[in-house]
């Protein structure tokens, strides 16, 4: 098979695959406890690729009953080290395995291009999986400065029970960004995947049963929002919220935190960040090639996009000519070929919602000099991508997330100016800068709001960094680098008199 054309191998993979359709509850695949199941669509076509259980307050009950029974008796949480880092390396091999299997699940799923899937799912999955088991046994308590009638033990313990609540945009690689950290630690958890793709969590949890993690540990709860989610967020026996999605339904689970136990939720949430091209970039093929990447990729349905592109009016022109030819030479199709370059929208709400943005973005008088308001005339959620020209700072698709392919160039006359429009938004979660001047390049990275900032490339970095936003892009939790198993961990003091010897 190995020799077959690349479309026809991920089709033939796609007709042999078994669809994930129950919750995995305690180590086993259940039906919700309702007996209730909701549609799943493949977005790339439109058609229906099978029901999946819809789990509601019920299952969710369920789920942290068992996580909160395998975390007492501590078969993980207090497992050595060394038996919790063989677990998680097993699952990051057990995922290399499967890549093929996984990443055609996720583009039938999503509408992601099988490109993309093979390598988050190949590359980027399993290296979360090994990077944290590897840090297991690498992470040290303190020991406090005392009199020697005192010795204080400063120690990190799992939480407990965790919630972790996912996207849609990147349904396996964000469970990797979660889960990963969160088993290292040696919490439970209750993992509820996007309505839009439960398919590759539910994958996941039966490779974590065949990698040795004890029943229990790992519960997946395909649902929605307002009923598997909102039961997370208000379950009084979980013990931390991780969750990454839009600000308003962030805002949503510091609420239900606040009605239950006060649990503490970290939150990735949206962005509207920014692609600086100061007058001394010079416009290469590499300058113009991020750029389209950092409005386009995944269909622009990626809450680090940087779909506001500011730049100097002395390379504006420049700029546009080459943006315009390298978007329009973009291959938008079948996510399972794997020459396509962008597959479908998620959804078709979420289709009428990005060309519904397009509309207006012309209605308020920003110049399109590249795609429509109309969707694409095939089967699926398409959106052709679309470049703005004249976008003013104030325009509402300069201030909100589109969370679609769409590019809009505002221009600058000066670098002052490019870092107040930069810094004149609601979000902080990631900005890009292109310069020849690094000294220039600092100065703006230091002042701006954002988690992360990338100088003369577009990138969100990797598992080391930490990624996360201010303002309402996020709390002061963070995924991936260290810092995320500061989610999952608490810390305590052991006080130890000393009575001298008499």
């Amino acid at each position: 098979m190995n020799d077959m054309p690349g479309m026809d191998r991920y089709r033939s993979i796609a007709a042999r695959l078994k669809l994930p359709s129950q919750a995995f509850i305690d180590g086993k695949f259940r039906p919700a406890a309702s007996g209730k199941v909701f549609e799943n669509i493949n977005p790339a076509t439109g058609e229906v690729l099978g029901t999946v259980a819809h789990c509601d307050a019920a299952d969710v009950d369920a789920a942290v009953a068992a996580a909160r029974r395998v975390f007492e008796e501590g078969t993980w949480s207090r497992a050595a080290p060394e038996a919790r880092k063989e677990v998680l390396l097993k699952l990051a091999d057990l995922v290399r395995a499967h890549k093929e299997e996984l990443a055609t699940l996720e583009s039938l799923d999503s509408g992601k291009t099988i490109t993309d899937c093979l390598h988050e799912i190949g590359n980027e999955v399993p290296t979360f999986f090994q990077w944290y088991a590897e840090l297991i046994d690498k992470s040290f308590g303190k020991v406090a400065p005392t009199a020697e009638t005192a010795l204080a033990v400063i120690v990190k313990e799992p939480i407990g029970v965790a919630g972790l609540v996912l996207p849609w945009n990147f349904p396996l690689l964000m469970a990797g960004w979660k889960l990963a950290p969160a088993l290292a630690a040696g919490c439970s958890a209750v993992l509820k995947p996007a309505e839009q793709t439960p398919l590759t969590a539910l994958r996941l949890a039966e490779l974590a049963a065949e990698a040795g993690l004890p029943a229990g540990v790992l519960n997946v709860l395909p649902g929605y929002g307002e009923t598997a989610g909102q039961a997370i967020g208000r379950h009084a026996g979980i013990d931390v919220v991780s969750f990454t999605g839009s600000t308003e339904v962030g805002a949503y689970f510091l609420k239900y935190a606040s009605e239950s136990n006060l649990k503490p939720v970290g939150l990735e949430m949206g962005g509207k960040s920014p692609f600086i091209v100061l007058e001394d970039a010079e416009i290469t093929d590499d300058l113009v090639a991020n750029a389209v990447s950092a409005a386009c990729w995944n269909g622009g349905q990626n809450c680090s996009a940087n779909m506001r592109q500011i730049v100097h009016a002395k390379v504006k022109d420049a700029f546009l000519g080459k943006v315009l030819e390298s978007i329009r030479a973009l291959k938008v199709g079948d996510p399972l070929d794997p020459s396509t370059q962008m597959g479908s929208m998620i959804s078709e709400e979420h289709q009428r919602r990005v060309l519904g943005y397009i509309a207006k973005g012309e209605k308020e008088g920003a110049k399109i000099l590249q795609g429509s308001a109309k969707p694409l005339d095939r089967a699926g959620y398409y959106v052709a991508p679309a470049v703005f020209d004249e976008v003013a700072p104030g325009m509402t698709i300069a201030r909100e997330e589109i969370f679609g392919p769409v590019l809009g160039v505002i221009p600058a006359t000066s670098f002052e100016e490019a870092l107040r429009i930069a810094t004149d938004t609601d979000y902080g979660l990631h900005a890009t800068i292109f310069t020849k001047d690094i000294d220039r390049a600092l100065y703006l990275a230091r002042r701006l709001p954002c988690g992360t900032v990338s100088i003369n490339k577009f990138t969100e970095g990797d598992v080391k960094t930490p990624f996360g936003g201010y303002r309402k892009s996020g709390s002061l939790a963070r995924d991936n680098g260290a810092e995320a198993l500061d989610q999952y961990l608490q810390t305590k003091t052991i006080w130890i008199n000393v009575t001298p010897p008499s």
